[in-house]
């Protein structure tokens, strides 16, 4: 399952009338790739998955599988609370051509470690997608361990994790207890770097969508041992990747596309507008235009 260095987890493009946006779409997707973006995540939380239909799901795993026409892996986020619900969405990305699926933590219904073991070992038994797995306890109000991960790393196509809880103790004991064929992704922007150098393969990233050539940089400095250039790199990132959740996510990394050029429309219900983090946004946005300069 290689997602290279930087995974974009896409926003879903929306119409004035709240519809898909395809054209929009298209257009992000070309943006993406010319930006730094290796592989996309298409319907996960930063795209507003739990607002979208399966109907809906379908005709974008379809639709982002054909504009991208093999340039990139597309990831699709198959995940769910249902352990149904997430085989017969999985089995509508592999049929739509997705090149692997990310599958999150059981959410809402706070399955205990062997109910994850039994619930991915389940999805990935009728599969043949790799998969990645998504460890967001913030989200999802239980965290994998260590230990679950470690086993279900031992499953074929379980390749991978989105490890997004925050903790680096977490993320080295994973890294250490898996094989060289299973990859650690931060699905934290501002621990990106960090998890490069206890061991991690790279980030799947929300502030990619703006700042993808920079995390490259980023992430290339650091493997070519430069370390102290990564560094300086990261600090000057760090402001940008905490503003883009001063309000929940994708609100404002959809108000930052459109800084760019890039529409994406607004955010579906339950979520609301920027009005209220706008000016906090806009003054850590200049600084980041500013420091652009660190920047090969």
């Amino acid at each position: 399952m290689e997602l290279g260095r930087v995974s974009t987890a896409m926003v879903t493009p929306f119409s004035t009338t709240g519809d898909i946006d395809y054209e929009r779409t298209a257009n992000l997707i070309e943006h993406l790739i010319a930006n730094g973006t290796d592989s996309i995540v298409v319907c996960g939380t930063t795209g507003e998955s739990p607002t979208l239909s399966v109907q809906e799901k379908e005709a974008l795993f379809k639709f982002s599988v054909e504009t991208v026409n093999k340039r990139i892996p597309v990831i699709a986020g198959t995940g769910t609370f249902s352990t149904t619900e997430t085989v017969k969405l999985t089995r509508i990305a592999e049929k739509a051509g997705a090149d692997g699926i990310m599958l999150v933590a059981p959410y809402y219904n706070k399955p205990d470690q062997k109910g994850m073991y039994a619930h991915f070992k389940h999805v990935a038994g009728e599969t043949t997608l790799p998969i990645m797995l998504y460890n967001i306890p913030g989200r999802s109000a239980v965290n994998m361990s260590p230990e679950t991960l470690i086993a279900l790393s031992k499953i074929k196509n379980i390749r991978a994790v989105k490890e997004a809880s925050g903790s680096l103790e977490q993320a080295a004991d994973i890294i250490s207890g898996t094989d060289d064929g299973f990859s650690v992704y931060s699905g934290d922007d501002s621990l990106a770097l960090p998890t490069l150098a206890v061991g991690g393969k790279g980030i799947v990233s929300v502030a990619s969508h703006i700042a993808g050539k920079e995390m490259q940089q980023m992430i290339g400095a650091f493997i070519e041992g430069r370390t102290e250039q990564a560094a300086t790199m990261h600090r000057a990132l760090l402001p940008l990747f905490r503003a883009v959740f001063y309000a929940p996510n994708p609100v404002l990394v959809k108000y930052a596309l459109e800084k760019i050029g890039v529409e994406t429309g607004g955010v579906r219900l339950p979520l609301t507008g920027v009005e209220g983090n706008d000016d906090a946004f806009d003054q850590v946005w200049e600084q980041y235009r500013k420091n652009l300069h660190i920047f090969n």
